[in-house]
């Protein structure tokens, strides 16, 4: 999200993130710009008026290489700047003040659009994670998790086979720097384990000594 009002910008975020995505914000057009050619997001949003370099702008570097949806979001709502803001590639346009439901549905159907949909659901082995519905299950039951426990899965789903550290889990979960001394996030993990993990011998969440945690399925050594 590339929005230089902070405020609404923290607003969005949270309410965002509450859904299960993953957000990082820019302030103005340049840190935007750079963001957004890395690539590595499934939807961009856009203020069209921004310091440094105006989105109109971040949104044409951005259509010479990649493909990623681009809602653009400003307070110029008449029809010129409807016109250019999709003339230059936008997918979709919401004009300010705009309610926070509207915009999450228009999130949602961007990214199930084209290459980078978006997932309805998160699996590994037998466990899902129903992105629209955002509830759980494993071996065919559904599991009782708490919206932080949801968020958490999500993140460790997304991250399949990654080693997640414990600072950036309590940054995308919690927003908060991560303190050595606490173990929040040693006792949320811990938590969520133990409900996907009940009545089921395959475990999925690994503890990576000194470094984190993992989510994958791992081969169970045979005994010889």
């Amino acid at each position: 999200m590339v929005e230089d009002e902070r405020k609404l910008s923290d607003s969005l975020r949270v309410v965002i993130a509450d859904r299960g995505h993953e957000v990082d914000c820019a302030y103005d057009g340049i840190e935007g710009r750079q963001l957004a050619l890395s690539g590595v997001y499934d939807l961009l949003l856009l203020d069209i008026m921004l310091p440094g370099i105006d989105g109109l702008e971040v949104l044409r570097a951005v259509r010479k290489d990649i493909d990623t949806p681009v809602l653009l979001f400003t307070a110029r709502g008449q029809v010129e700047d409807v016109v250019s803001g999709l003339q230059a590639g936008a997918d979709g346009y919401l004009v300010k003040p705009f309610g926070v439901p509207e915009l999450l549905a228009r999130i949602q159907a961007l990214l199930r659009r084209g290459r980078y949909l978006c997932e309805n659901s998160l699996r590994l082995g037998d466990l899902e994670l129903d992105m629209v519905r955002y509830t759980a299950v494993r071996h065919g039951r559904r599991l009782d998790l708490t919206a932080q426990e949801l968020k958490l899965l999500a993140l460790l789903l997304r991250h399949e086979g990654q080693i997640l550290s414990r600072t950036m889990i309590a940054e995308k979960i919690w927003d908060m720097n991560f303190n050595s001394d606490s173990n929040v996030v040693d006792v949320a993990v811990r938590r969520l384990r133990q409900k996907i993990e009940d009545g089921v011998t395959q475990r999925l969440i690994h503890t990576v000594r000194g470094m984190g945690y993992v989510m994958e399925i791992r081969q169970e050594k045979s005994s010889s």
